[in-house]
């Protein structure tokens, strides 16, 4: 597991049922290419996020592929429509096989 890793992410607790609401996420992450090497001259091992992914109440809100040139700590920022109170679950993962997670509920009022 790459070291260092922290997802957050920035919801509304509460909103109004059929309201689009924004939501945003960061995941502090190196982003190594596999191509760089160490202090001895050894290759430091790839690791990149290269998909994230959110769902509400099991249904997929958003997947984005990422490629290599992902910059480091990426950031995504985009709407979802909030039909009923429910879990926003927001996964990452890396090509090193590390899956990321992070759960916020939103309640409707």
């Amino acid at each position: 597991m790459a070291s260092g890793v922290k997802p957050r992410v920035k919801v509304p607790s509460s909103a109004d049922a059929g309201e689009v609401v924004t939501i945003k996420t960061l995941i502090s992450h190196k982003m190594e290419s596999g191509q760089r090497k160490d202090s001895d001259g050894n290759t430091i091992p790839r690791s990149i996020i290269h998909r994230f992914t959110c769902d509400f109440n099991g249904e997929n809100v958003i997947d984005v592929k990422m490629e290599p040139a992902i910059s480091t700590n990426p950031y995504f920022e985009f709407y979802a429509t909030i039909p009923e109170s429910g879990e926003m679950k927001f996964t990452w993962y890396d090509d090193d096989g590390d899956v990321y997670e992070e759960a916020k509920n939103v309640t409707v009022g």
